[in-house]
């Protein structure tokens, strides 16, 4: 049996503007406890409010992304705190056009069309090996950013070796 496995966890990097967001929600519902506590208690339903808010909003802040190749099929999840699961992209492989690195001269083309739907499912972070997929989704192509590592990078080659590159 010819089939192809492989698993990749990728957590993503918070942005200076997640940090803020995280901070800035934190900070109001510290302010408000503070509020209620001493000034007035009808802040009271504000704190509550917050409090639902930041319980339900921070756990965003924390983000892996999960690849799962299987034969022709790549599966994308996202994972929220490592507790909550949800499937973010499921694609055929069969449709895919190229695979290759982000800033390879085989993406130039693609890199300059405005037209292409970006998913981005990387890190974020500088420095990490990004490769870019074209593939259809439905009736429009788009570009997938993914980070994968060397197993998944060769059972890519394997199964698509002309549309699979790592220059």
């Amino acid at each position: 049996m010819n089939d192809s496995y492989a698993e990749v966890l990728v957590k993503k990097q918070a942005s200076a503007m997640d940090r803020l967001k995280k901070t800035g929600l934190i900070a109001l519902l510290a302010l408000a406890v503070l509020i209620s506590l001493f000034f007035d208690f009808r802040f009271l339903l504000a704190v509550v409010i917050l409090g639902v808010a930041t319980f339900f909003l921070l756990p965003a802040f924390d983000l892996e992304y999960e690849y799962l190749l299987v034969n022709r099929e790549l599966d994308i999840d996202k994972i929220y705190s490592r507790k909550k699961r949800k499937q973010e992209a499921q694609f055929q492989l069969e449709e895919m056009e190229l695979f290759a690195p982000l800033n390879s001269r085989r993406m130039e083309h693609y890199n300059s069309n405005t037209h292409l739907k970006i998913r981005d499912y990387s890190s974020g972070a500088d420095g990490a090996g990004v490769y870019a997929m074209i593939i259809r989704d439905g009736q429009e192509a788009c570009k997938v950013l993914l980070e994968p590592d060397e197993q998944m990078l060769d059972a890519l080659s394997r199964i698509f070796p002309n549309k699979v590159f790592m220059d």
